[in-house]
């Protein structure tokens, strides 16, 4: 009973939010609470929640503080010289933009944090997108499954815990998985060029100058100042929004300059002139940042800490005075609350997930109906169910709770457990689009695009390359 009533929850949950329902945060938090009364747990709704939210606190301590330092980088222009090669490579042709989306998210994906990676990729291309009308679900959808492949980097978080669960090393389990992994980036490649011809059919093939007098009407303009935010308009080319506008997903484009400026510096996604930069302090903003992923890749002390102090130390250094201060703050408050706000309501749904007992029941019993004809090839079947099980548990849940038992099963077939190790991490291409991984909603906030919306669109795709991953890792005989 309590595996059917898991897996109703889950689908009831996925309907409402793709059918636009209910909101996610509405539903992650009354759905669960309605099902724990069906269980004859209600009673222990308290606890489970309490539970989740203690689990998840520093999850979204980190994500909260995470905004705020790099947005703050951001706005500084820390990241502008990126920004500007990719769009340079991108120019105003649909291709190039969704192929450059699925490269700077792949690059950014190297400090293993994809709250980190959503923020870049969207800062920088949502101008873009908004300029030249693009689907904005085909920019969350690629730099979702980008990011997915590139986060099974040691450093990144399921290949360590496949390690500790299984007890292997985590370089046995990665390096060799490189050959397949870059099959899997490649796929995502090709599904953005893909997809990126099928945006250039649907709006055609503008030149740079044509895109920048794409929008002739008025609108407004946020600008970001150095002792807070100042509203106005502008029309035609000349409208864009500042770096802090830009960061928290506001709507506009942005750096578009006289007709006569040569167009590959007009095009920026970022305003090259916005207040809030510091050039003479870049080398600081980019130590300081190299010095914070380094202590946060050897572990040095926990990633939320590192984000506090980071956070203090960029504000602190680039804005001394207070007003300042708070004017960044205030610029970046709308997406630490939005993330923050669904950090814990995901709180309330894998505190009763795992608190009624539900997620036990639905493991057991997918391990239960594994054929035994199946036992001498686990490797495909732990692939095969690590994108369903990925997508619906939270990565603790999986490579802790479900992977130990699977790697049983293997071992007693003649199957290796660091075969079954690897074969356990090809599914977080479509893990990092699901509804319990506090990155994907930094990432469909700051893009504007509604949770279902990004849940239809990327799903089907962040499946095709799981499995090309778990493809290449057979054929290669690596799984």
């Amino acid at each position: 009973m309590l595996t059917i009533l898991g897996f109703a929850m889950i689908a009831t949950f996925l309907v409402l939010i793709m059918m636009k329902k209910m909101s996610p945060i509405a539903a992650l938090v009354l759905i669960p609470a309605l099902f724990c009364v069906f269980v004859g747990k209600g009673a222990h709704l308290g606890d489970y929640v309490i539970d989740g939210v203690s689990s998840l606190a520093p999850t979204a301590a980190m994500l909260m503080f995470a905004i705020v330092y790099f947005g703050v980088m951001i706005d500084v222009g820390l990241f502008d010289p990126i920004v500007r090669a990719i769009l340079r490579f991108c120019k105003a042709d649909p291709m190039r933009i969704v192929v450059g989306t699925a490269l700077l998210a792949a690059i950014v994906s190297l400090d293993g944090d994809g709250s980190t990676t959503f923020m870049i990729t969207v800062s920088a291309m949502y101008p873009l997108y908004k300029r030249l009308k693009m689907s904005l679900v085909v920019m969350t959808g690629v730099a979702a499954m980008a990011n997915g492949v590139m986060n099974t980097l040691p450093w990144g978080g399921p290949t360590a815990r496949a390690a500790t669960a299984l007890k292997v090393d985590a370089t046995d389990i990665f390096v060799p998985m490189i050959p397949a992994l870059a099959v899997g980036l490649l796929a995502v490649v090709v599904l953005a060029y893909v997809l990126g011809l099928r945006e250039r059919r649907r709006l055609g093939t503008l030149t740079l100058d044509e895109a920048l007098v794409r929008e002739p009407e008025s609108e407004t303009v946020l600008v970001a100042a150095g002792s807070g935010t100042k509203s106005g308009t502008r029309s035609g080319a000349g409208a864009g929004t500042g770096a802090g506008a830009a960061a928290a997903g506001q709507d506009g484009s942005e750096g578009a300059a006289a007709p006569d400026a040569e167009p590959d510096d007009d095009f920026q996604g970022l305003d090259p002139h916005r207040d809030t930069l510091r050039p003479k302090l870049y080398w600081f903003n980019a130590l300081l940042t190299v010095a914070l992923l380094t202590a946060m890749i050897m572990e040095l002390l926990p990633i939320p800490v590192l984000f506090l102090i980071g956070a203090a130390l960029a504000l602190t250094v680039n804005f001394p005075h207070i007003p300042d201060q708070k004017a960044r703050i205030a610029a970046h408050a709308d997406n630490v609350l939005n993330v923050s706000g669904m950090v814990f309501a995901a709180a309330v749904f894998t505190g009763v997930l795992t608190g009624t007992g539900m997620v036990d029941h639905m493991a057991n019993w997918l391990v239960d109906t594994i054929p035994d004809g199946m036992g001498p090839h686990m490797g495909l079947v732990t692939g095969l169910l690590s994108l369903p099980l990925t997508y619906f548990m939270s990565n603790d849940g999986f490579y802790f709770g479900i992977l130990p038992v699977l790697a049983e099963a293997g071992q007693a077939h003649g199957v290796s457990t660091i075969e079954i190790a690897r074969a356990s991490i090809v599914g977080q291409p479509l893990h990092m689009s699901s509804p319990l991984v506090p990155a994907v909603y930094v990432l469909v906030g700051m893009a504007k695009v509604e949770f279902g919306d990004h849940t239809r669109f990327v799903v089907k795709w962040a499946v095709l390359t799981s499995l090309v991953v778990l493809a290449a890792g057979i054929l290669f005989g690596i799984i």
